[in-house]
This record gives C-alpha cells, structure tokens and sequence, in this order.
C-alpha cells in the first residue's frame, strides 16, 4: 500500500510541477469556455485525459509502443495551442451546436501525448517492480485528483470574471486563448524538432 501513496503523490507532483507547466496550461485551455455550470464536462474532459495519459504509459511501460522524445516535447505545446484556437472557434458556435466532441478529441490526443512524454522517467522508477499495475494506478489516481483541483480552480476563476467583474464570456475566452497562444509560441520554437 505504501508503494500505492507513493505513486499517486508522483501522479499529483506531475501535474502540479509549475516548472513543467504544460500540464497546467493544457488544463486551463480546456477549461477556459466552462463555468461551473458544465462541471459534469470538465470532469469528463479531465478523466478522459487521465485514462489516455496512463494508456500511453502502459503501452510505454510494456514496450508495446516507444515513441521519439523530441517529437513528443513537440506536440505537447501544439496540442496546447489547438486547444487554445478550438476556443475561439467554440465562442463563435451557437448554443445549439456547441459540442464538446472536438474537446474529447484533443484531450484523449494531449493525454497520449503526454503520457509518452512521461513514461521514459515513469520507466526508470518502474524497473525494480514486478506488477506495474498497481503503480500505473496510483499515478492515475493522483494525476486525476490533481487535474480536478486544477479544473475547478479555473472555473472559480473564470465565475469571478464572469459574475464579479461582469466581464462578457466571450470575451474572456477570447483574452484567455490569446494569452495561453502567447505563452505556448516561445514553447513551440524551443522543442521544433528539426
């Protein structure tokens, strides 16, 4: 049980490293355009990206599927900055046709991403164990227990913006995805693979 706490605590340092903070900012993209009213789909959003980021670990981990690091650290911010652009284009929708499939479809691809960009250290800590089950379970215990805090951290911001400043919700969606844009830039030219 011991090796179970130690392994959601590395799933809860993993995400809420401020050094490493592409996790961080991937999560406030995909929050951005949500208020607590959608919390069932944050929560969905944020557990499917849990279950794609342990999946690609395990295929990692098991040496079913070993991807190039560089690319990896690549697609990492371009998957934070689709999802910042999939926000300015969700704002425009109308109400009626406002889906959150495509936010499906980035989360599960960010989480795979990730979680390959991870599982060469998740590896190294691994080697010693003889069931790797349990720990890719405590990491993803702690890694969604990390990622809720972190979702609805930025929900309690956003209601601020929203209720408190009375800012319009389009605009902060609009400010929010141009600031993570500017943020990502500098991470895109710096792990460009080639």
């Amino acid at each position: 049980m011991q090796d179970f706490w130690f392994y959601i605590k590395l799933g809860l340092n993993h995400v809420l490293d401020f050094a490493a903070y592409d996790h961080i900012l991937f999560l406030a993209a995909l929050a951005l355009p949500f208020t607590f009213k959608s919390w069932k789909k944050v929560l969905l959003l944020a557990t499917i990206f849990t279950l794609a980021h342990c999946f690609s670990l395990y295929l990692s981990v098991y040496e079913i599927l070993v991807m190039d690091a560089g690319l990896i650290e690549f697609l990492i911010p371009v998957t934070i900055l689709g999802t910042a652009l999939f926000n300015l284009n969700f704002i425009k929708a109308s109400t009626e046709n406002k889906s959150i499939l495509l936010h499906i479809f980035a989360t599960a691809f960010f989480g795979l991403i990730h979680g390959f960009g991870f599982s060469n250290y998740f590896k190294m800590l691994m080697a010693e164990e003889e069931n790797k089950l349990v720990p890719l379970l405590g990491f993803a215990t702690g890694i969604e227990i990390s990622q809720v805090f972190i979702v609805f951290f930025a929900m309690a911001i956003t209601s601020i913006f929203l209720s408190v400043l009375k800012i319009k919700p389009s605009l902060f969606v609009i400010i929010g995805s141009i600031l993570i844009i500017l943020i990502t830039i500098p991470m895109l030219i710096a792990t460009f693979p080639w």
